[in-house]
């Protein structure tokens, strides 16, 4: 397939409706334009998985990765979200910053590559904005198994904050879902003293753990916060005391807090109060080592090409960098501005993808 430049690239990749978890033919085209590496194809369910690699000598295998598909657009656009537009030096579509600025920089940046002292792979999927259990851990299990597995990896989410180059992302935070239901006894409104009002139970409790900090966080990691996100009770009536008190929360924990800091915590708040808790596991904590070829790579990489020098961040949601992490893989991540990701008329600078390629091309020469 003839040559791109990087720009053009990324024009043609945001006029895929990959809304997840449908790639939409996009993976079928990386595929193409990037023919001298080999591909595997590792499909499941509905969910599109490509790994392609290249082997140029015995050093380490150093693997992009990113997601294809997109999350639906929505209303509110000023233009089709899937027919790109340049305007001002910014392109709009629908996944222009989140991620198909990364995917596009990283393809052109391997397809120029013309010698590096090791592998070269990409770690492609249609299922990263869903639920993603048939995507990047799909990949990254058969890897496993065939004896594949890269010894860092590169994930191209968009990372950085007021101006580009200023952050990079080292880890991430886990996250860790409660549901509490608090036990009372229904009654009228009109005698309080014959009933168990879970509400006012509750209440001299909720100034204890709203918004409490689990711990204290570090350099790197925010402290975990014990956030509510839902309290209900009742029958929506002003006569009947409710019977049952249901309250969700959410931890975005850092590697200081687990489950067993939190049940500690929900039992000392809750001392002499019927309860049930529910906790599960979204995500774990992890971070990459600092002194990590890979974050020194991008480091100077980044340096370089901006003449900034990027924090060390492990703010934000989560990404696939999860499961990378999970398989002892060094992975850090790094992309364009993350201030329009998921909002109507998405965009990104033009400078900013051109830029982007240029940190890997660096990174590519320098990283061995």
């Amino acid at each position: 397939m003839k040559r791109l430049n990087t720009v053009d690239l990324f024009l043609k990749l945001l006029s895929f409706p990959s809304i997840t978890p449908d790639d939409a033919g996009s993976l079928q085209f990386i595929r193409e334009y990037l023919s001298d590496f080999e591909a595997i194809e590792i499909d499941r369910e509905e969910v599109k998985n490509l790994f392609l690699y290249k082997k140029f000598g015995e050093g380490p295998h150093l693997c992009f990765a990113g997601h294809v598909d997109v999350v639906p657009p929505g209303d509110g656009w000023d233009t089709n979200p899937f027919v790109p537009v340049i305007h001002e030096g910014d392109i709009y579509a629908r996944g222009s910053q989140d991620m198909k600025s990364g995917v596009a920089a990283f393809v052109q940046a391997v397809r120029e590559c013309e010698s590096f002292d090791g592998t070269l792979s990409l770690i492609l999927t249609s299922d990263e904005e869903g639920d993603a259990k048939y995507g990047t851990l799909e990949v990254l299990k058969y890897l496993e198994e065939k004896k594949m597995l890269p010894d860092s990896c590169i994930v191209a989410e968009p990372t950085c904050e007021e101006r580009f180059g200023d952050a990079i992302k080292v880890g991430r935070r886990g996250s860790i879902n409660g549901v509490l239901k608090l036990g009372g006894l229904q009654g009228h409104a009109a005698y309080p003293e014959k009933a168990d009002n879970p509400i006012h139970n509750i209440a001299p409790v909720l100034a204890k753990i709203a918004g409490y900090d689990l711990d204290r966080g570090d350099e790197y990691f925010a402290p975990s916060k014990f956030v509510i996100t839902d309290l209900r009770s009742g029958m929506e009536v002003t006569n009947v005391t409710p019977g049952t008190l249901k309250m969700m929360f959410n931890v975005r924990n850092s590697t200081k807090t687990d489950q067993k800091r939190i049940k500690e915590f929900i039992a000392e708040a809750f001392t002499g109060l019927d309860y049930t808790l529910e906790l599960s596991q979204g995500s774990y904590p992890f971070r990459t080592d600092t002194k990590a070829q890979i974050v020194k790579s991008m480091v100077h990489s980044v340096k370089q090409i901006t003449g900034i020098e990027p924090k060390l961040s492990t703010a934000g949601g989560t990404s696939d960098a999860r499961y990378i992490a999970q398989f002892g893989i060094d992975v850090v991540e790094f992309g364009v501005r993350n201030d329009r990701i998921h909002a109507p008329n998405e965009r990104t600078a033009v400078q900013e993808v051109e830029d982007l390629y240029e940190v890997f091309k660096h990174t590519l020469r320098s990283f061995a």
